[in-house]
């Protein structure tokens, strides 16, 4: 069996030395791959079309094009590629309307370079890049907001999905890891992501966010608190 492709990475921010630096921390990992950088929002869609990366580090303030909207265009022709906000900005407007525009996920500037590694290599295992605190702000949003985005409205959980899928989505909930679920749960993380798959299927979601949405909405964490 041939070695996996490495994950292709477009890092996106005006300042070169802060994308040089990030840079130079995914190079020794053999399973990602910095395939081409941009300085602004306008040249971040131009270089994601030419180089059609995995997953792309966009930061927000940046000259042309804000990084909002560049996720937004980006994800309108290429809606497989993962986007990752990098950014120095904690304001919940900012962090609302990245992951509406179709972020995969939220981290900031200020990050443990280690803990940064491991949210990019979280990607593959199908988990949001995103801080707990900025997990539950979003969630708090979602939940109180009547006008919650169009995608996390679904169908009832319990007329869709079975016992366990509905204990995976309220893990997914409290900001677990596919790891941490699969040892809470005494399964395997492979059977955590198919779980995740067919939930995500099921419900007509798009993302582990939107999952998580969906649960707080529907209040499965009370009804999980409810049982025990």
């Amino acid at each position: 069996m041939g070695k996996a492709r490495p994950v292709r990475i477009l890092i996106v921010d005006d300042h070169a030395l802060f994308r040089k630096g990030v840079a130079s921390l995914i190079k020794p990992m053999g399973a990602m791959q910095v395939v081409g950088e941009a300085s602004s929002g306008e040249e971040a869609l131009a270089k994601a079309i030419a180089l059609r990366p995995d997953v792309i580090l966009m930061d927000i303030h940046m000259p042309d094009m804000d990084g909002i909207e560049a996720t937004r265009r980006i994800k309108a022709d290429l809606p497989d590629v993962q986007v990752v906000i990098l950014t120095m900005s904690d304001e919940d407007e900012h962090l609302f309307e990245a992951i509406k525009s179709g972020a995969q996920g939220y981290l900031l500037k200020g990050i443990d370079p280690d803990e940064f590694l491991r949210r990019l290599e979280g990607l593959g295992r199908g988990e949001a890049p995103i801080s707990r605190l900025s997990a539950a702000r979003l969630l708090e949003e979602f939940s109180r907001s009547s006008d919650a985005p169009t995608e996390v409205q679904a169908p009832t959980a319990g007329d869709v999905l079975t016992p366990r899928e509905v204990q995976v989505l309220g893990l997914v909930a409290e900001g677990a890891t596919n790891r941490a679920i699969a040892t809470d749960l005494a399964i395997s993380e492979n059977t955590v992501k198919n779980h995740l798959s067919h939930i995500l299927a099921k419900l007509h979601l798009r993302s582990r966010t939107e999952a998580a949405a969906y649960a707080v909405r529907e209040r499965l964490l009370d009804a999980a608190e409810d049982k025990d």
